[in-house]
């Protein structure tokens, strides 16, 4: 069976207050802002674009499963576990919310963190072979 969807253009973020959420994303992951207004800006961050979108209250991408544990909608790639090492440090050092170093018991390890609005993210040490390949990273 051969792909219809080739990837992923954009994702939507719900946050409490644009210009900080976009400064914030700046800051902290690199992205660059492409377009801001008062309800929404649009980022270029990890090879996609990301929405920042003006949302109500108590509003966050996260998502509880059947037994109450809430969960992250979102994994980054990083290359390799000394990348997810630095990442993790820097993350610590900037003083955002961020888990543990996890093993979950597949290949790579993880961790978790939240951006300023309570989005909960995933890091990754494993880059996928694919973008290996595409992007010749070694």
């Amino acid at each position: 069976m051969s792909e219809k969807l080739l990837r992923v253009g954009t994702t939507y973020l719900p946050v409490r207050n644009v210009a900080s959420a976009a400064e914030w994303y700046t800051v902290n992951l690199g992205a660059k802002v492409n377009y801001s207004d008062e309800d929404k800006a649009i980022l270029d961050l990890a090879n996609q674009s990301f929405f920042l979108v003006q949302a109500g209250n108590n509003q966050s991408a996260n998502f509880f499963d059947k037994n109450g544990k809430e969960h992250f909608s979102m994994t980054f790639e990083v290359n390799g576990l000394s990348a997810l090492k630095d990442l993790h440090k820097d993350f610590k050092e900037k003083k955002l919310k961020v888990g543990d170093i996890e093993d979950r018991g597949h290949a790579g390890k993880n961790f978790v963190f939240w951006d300023m609005d309570g989005n909960k993210f995933d890091a990754w040490s494993e880059l996928s072979p694919d973008f290996k390949e595409k992007y010749t990273v070694q």
